[in-house]
């Protein structure tokens, strides 16, 4: 495998014509590792959370919406933040090392909860933590391979962040089934990974900070591109349907599915999630990110709209882990995306307030999301969820641009 230097940044992008992971830096493949072992730590506890809260301190559906719309919100509006911070510091490691620290000692907290407020406090604390992280971890991958292979990069990282999502629901399944460990174990013992998450990073070699693009009035350093405003709002509007993974999880075992049957279907979601993610990074390299982020969308379309419109387990636990061929490509496309529409110096910022824009409109749909389900059914929610996605595909179209590379500063 010949691994290849970044370029400098500025220079421009067009489509990549390398051999399938010719282009690759050691530093890309840290930070995979880094995102497996920290979503090995958040995802052995994510599938049983709503568990946790519902069966055993007596919550109710919309109290996980809340408590599943809050947490991410913070994670997000914290990595707008640490984005912003670490492109002025243009110090980007030590800040995504705080937040993987960060993070890995907030998940036994939840363990500790004894009601529903505290699971709230702590898992809040575990997404500041992952936010802190996100933003700056991502203006490393993106520095660390060439611009015209920055969807790879970025496929390669959502590999390691999906494979980790995969691999963390299948151990909560060892933990539970084989060696009967209590639930709260679940989240004791997913420090243990968090920590070698941030082992991973730290061996990161960070990059020197790159010279700041030329910077035009429109472009100053302070105002983010237009076509990159323009993304935000059509991923806004689609976001705002776009509910925590927790209600899908609910729906499947609501429906009767065994709890161990539940994880597994999650398991097969991001299984799906983590093999789609660098073959579309791939193509986007040569054939760009527009088309696949629509792509995206519409899958999603279609299993809210099948999710609502059944009762039926067996339908269900399929488009369940049909979705995770949205999640894999919408994680990554989205991030290189908006990289392009950026100069490099704000890489950090914008892929922080475009995962806030995600956040903050997650919130509105998981809030949104759980009054549906209480006052009118489960149906209601992935109807909802539908809708404003089909308003977001017609949107994406219009506003996203279709350009790629930094001709896109518009």
């Amino acid at each position: 495998m010949v691994l290849a230097p970044a370029t400098v940044a500025g220079s421009a992008t067009v489509p990549s014509s390398k051999p399938y992971f010719v282009g690759l830096t050691r530093g890309a493949f840290l930070l995979a590792v880094g995102s497996l072992f920290a979503d090995v730590s958040t995802e052995m506890l994510y599938p049983v959370l709503p568990i946790f809260l519902t069966q055993e301190l007596g919550a109710s559906p919309a109290l996980v919406g809340i408590i599943e719309g809050v947490a991410p919100a913070l994670q997000n509006v914290a990595q707008g933040i640490s984005g912003w911070v670490s492109d002025r510091l243009r110090r980007h490691k030590g800040i995504a090392l705080l937040g993987y620290s960060l993070a890995a000692f907030a998940k036994p907290i939840i363990g500790l909860s004894t009601s529903w407020l505290g699971v709230l406090v702590a898992r809040s604390l575990d997404r500041i933590g992952a936010g802190t992280r996100s933003a700056p971890r991502d203006a490393l991958v993106a520095g660390s391979v060439d611009d015209a292979d920055r969807g790879k990069a970025f496929g390669l990282e959502g590999f390691g962040d999906n494979l980790g999502a995969f691999l963390g629901p299948l151990l909560a399944i060892l933990l539970l089934d084989v060696f009967h460990a209590p639930l709260r174990w679940i989240f004791f013992l997913s420090f243990f990974p968090g920590v070698l998450a941030a082992f991973s990073v730290l061996s990161v070699p960070e990059s020197p900070p790159r010279e700041a693009s030329p910077k035009p009035r429109e472009r100053d350093g302070r105002k983010l591109p237009g076509g990159y405003l323009r993304t935000l709002v059509a991923v806004g509007v689609f976001g705002l349907g776009n509910s925590s993974t927790s209600f899908l999880i609910l729906r499947t075992k609501a429906l009767g599915a065994s709890l161990t049957t539940t994880i597994l279907v999650y398991a097969g979601f991001n299984l799906v999630a983590a093999l789609i993610s660098y073959p579309v990074g791939w193509v986007s390299d040569r054939l760009g990110r527009k088309v696949l982020l629509l792509l995206s969308f519409l899958v999603f379309f279609v299993v809210y709209a099948g999710v609502g419109l059944t009762e039926n387990a067996f339908v269900i636990a399929p488009l369940f882990v049909l979705y995770g061929l949205h999640q894999g490509t919408f994680r990554a496309i989205g991030k290189a995306l908006v990289t392009d529409l950026v100069p490099a110096e704000l890489h950090a910022t914008g892929i922080g307030w475009y995962t806030t824009t995600v956040g903050l409109t997650g919130l509105v749909a998981s809030v949104a999301g759980g009054e549906l389900w209480t006052r009118v059914g489960p149906s209601a929610t992935f109807l909802f969820g539908a809708g404003t996605a089909l308003v977001g595909i017609l949107l994406a179209v219009v506003l996203i641009p279709g350009r790629r590379g930094f001709s896109s500063f518009t």
